[in-house]
């Protein structure tokens, strides 16, 4: 069956769904891996990396998909992409259901099955296809770095003959994963640096990094180790506590987000206002909004004595290691699907549950159905069978 790896479209996309090294052993697991040629080019992985690793190349995104059974994408395929996707494929990537509608309404209409990064269950063993983390560690790292060449000052404490330069002081909003590696970056370069989390739960995360935990009295903690979204008194109770501990912030790294909704807003423009000269925020949810009422996705703006950077798509710009990551969570993700290079899905598995939007063309997903305009069809798990009970002879 063939496993298809088209080029990601999206503007600015450097990542590719699958390196050599995964390419090689789904070929020896049976899959006919086709990649659309200069689909690795931007993450350093070339045409003759993944002929060598077994793979087909192709030389167009139609040929690529041409009688695919899987296709793998970073970013969700446009309705344009989808329509010309064989019919029942199955479409694994981040789909974001809410930000995707008209793609998988074309997938729907074509019994497509769809399966979302976006939507693994948090559970211990799905940790290795976890793509959200992985790609957030990205996030993370770039982040921390991103803040250090743009601040016009050192982050480590420096003792010269012509005095002493004291350190940085960081404040990183939102301590999940892109938060505790943005936490980790900032103290490997010496800051001094805070955290501030909804979840009481990341107080000890933060601290083990060396960080400060900033605790405001305001907690939010939601299900599956997500933060759940803050009432407007609890939020405006949030950035009346936040307006000094930012005001004498050298920068601040925002990474709060709230699953299917727009991220909220932590930073406002009264406080970016208060912020000392050369101060900077790295907003790395401008994608989804931005956690800074001042942000422009991309941009770079200058507002008072500070200037707010909203940061779009950061794993784009450490391609190689995030292809890799990335491709080490589509095998994983896979097997659950398959079966020695055939599709198998264990339906009575909940990440192959959890994670399917669309079966066969019908809305698994409540929340994506909801958005669709389809019905909720959830997905029954195959009864289990009884051992046929054995039969004995009595003396």
């Amino acid at each position: 069956m063939i496993l298809a790896i088209p080029t990601e479209t999206r503007p600015g996309e450097r990542r590719v769904a699958l390196v050599p090294e995964i390419a090689q052993k789904l070929v020896a697991q049976g899959w006919d891996v086709v990649v659309q040629s200069g689909a690795g080019d931007e993450a350093t992985f070339t045409d003759q990396a993944f002929t060598d690793a077994g793979a087909r190349i192709a030389p167009d995104a139609a040929s690529t998909v041409n009688g695919a059974a899987v296709i793998v994408k970073v970013n969700a395929p446009t309705a344009e992409e989808a329509a010309g996707y064989p019919d029942g494929v199955l479409v694994l990537s981040f789909l974001q259901a809410a930000q995707s509608v008209e793609a998988l309404k074309v997938l729907a209409a074509k019994q497509a099955t769809a399966v979302s990064f976006d939507l693994l269950p948090r559970i211990s063993r799905a940790q290795s296809m976890d793509a959200l983390s992985s790609q957030a560690t990205v996030s993370g790292y770039r982040a921390g770095l991103l803040a250090a060449e743009s601040l016009a000052k050192f982050f480590p404490m420096f003792m010269t003959a012509a005095g002493t330069v004291p350190p940085a002081k960081v404040l990183v909003m939102g301590v999940g994963v892109a938060g505790l590696q943005a936490i980790a970056t900032a103290r490997r370069l010496g800051a001094k640096v805070s955290a501030y989390d909804v979840r009481a739960a990341a107080k000890e995360e933060a601290e083990s990094l060396g960080a400060t935990f900033v605790d405001l009295g305001v907690t939010a903690e939601g299900t599956g180790g997500y933060a759940r979204e803050l009432t407007p008194e609890e939020l405006a109770e949030q950035q009346k506590a936040l307006a000094s501990v930012v005001s004498s912030s050298d920068v601040v790294i925002t990474t709060a987000a709230v699953p299917g909704r727009k991220a909220p807003i932590l930073v406002t423009a009264q406080m970016v206002d208060d912020m000392g000269p050369g101060a900077i925020v790295i907003d790395m949810a401008a994608d989804g909004g931005g956690n800074c009422e001042v942000t422009e996705a991309g941009k770079t703006v200058v507002r008072g004595n500070a200037s707010v950077i909203g940061m779009t798509n950061p794993p784009a710009g450490m391609p190689t290691h995030a292809s890799f990551l990335y491709s080490r969570n589509v095998q994983n993700l896979l097997e659950l699907f398959s079966n020695e290079g055939a599709l198998d899905p264990d339906w009575a598995d909940e990440v192959v549950i959890g994670t399917t939007v669309l079966k066969d063309g019908e809305a698994t997903n409540a929340a994506a159905a909801e958005v669709l305009g389809m019905t909720y069809t959830p997905i029954t798990p195959p009864p289990v069978e009884e051992p046929a009970a054995e039969i004995t002879e009595e003396a």
